[in-house]
């Protein structure tokens, strides 16, 4: 399951994306909680129990804290980079995968130095590519201010791309997470790539990893 929410902006919001992830061996994995309503959260905890909480980069830790604090059980994961900042809102138990989940693979994101992850999950649909900040398709800015900021920082608006932000202050070695968008586009069931910030890219995801890549690498 994944739902949109919004952070709120001066004139306008921007968009965010959590997904939720249905555990083989019964639970749940949550990738960039966002709070939602008690209806949607039944929802979640029909699926058995809230068994770990990923963190995929230390900026994603806004709403940590309420979600540790109801399933003060459920498991935190961050990246090793990530660790210190994570922990000022709730206790890291691992920087590594430990989702022990056949089907679902977590690593860091090559280029990143480890301060970034992503998830692949296999369905009998295919190939569903989680990523976060790395990647922003954000086509329906809310706002003047949010489509301000969507075009002049490069989050998305008119093809999925890396925002100017994330290439300054998230990507330490380009050609390393060329290399990594072109595995991401070799994967043979690849469906769907979900962003953290804007729509699910479900037309083409190889062929906008491969462009991704090139323009890196250019």
């Amino acid at each position: 399951m994944t739902v949109e929410g919004s952070i709120v902006m001066p004139l306008g919001s921007f968009p965010r994306r959590m997904t939720v992830l249905r555990l083989q061996d019964g639970g749940s994995a949550v990738w960039s909680a966002i709070p939602l309503h008690e209806q949607q959260m039944a929802r979640i905890e029909a699926l058995g129990p809230v068994r770990f909480l990923i963190v995929p980069n230390k900026a994603h830790r806004l709403d940590l804290r309420p979600w540790h604090d109801r399933y003060p059980g459920a498991q935190i994961i961050a990246p090793p980079v990530a660790r210190e900042a994570v922990t000022e809102a709730a206790p890291v138990n691992a920087t590594e995968d430990i989702l022990r989940d056949p089907a679902i693979g977590l690593q860091p994101v090559d280029g990143t130095e480890a301060g970034e992850f992503a998830l692949t999950v296999k369905r009998r649909d295919g190939t569903t590519l989680i990523l976060n900040d790395v990647l922003s398709n954000v086509r329906h800015p809310n706002g003047l201010g949010a489509q301000i900021m969507a075009r002049l920082f490069g989050f998305g608006v008119t093809r999925p791309q890396i925002s100017r932000p994330v290439r300054r202050m998230l990507v330490k070695d380009p050609a390393a997470l060329a290399s990594q968008f072109r595995a991401w586009a070799a994967i043979p069931d690849l469906h769907r790539i979900l962003v953290s910030h804007g729509d699910v890219i479900d037309q083409s995801p190889k062929e906008t990893l491969d462009r991704v890549a090139a323009d890196l690498a250019g």
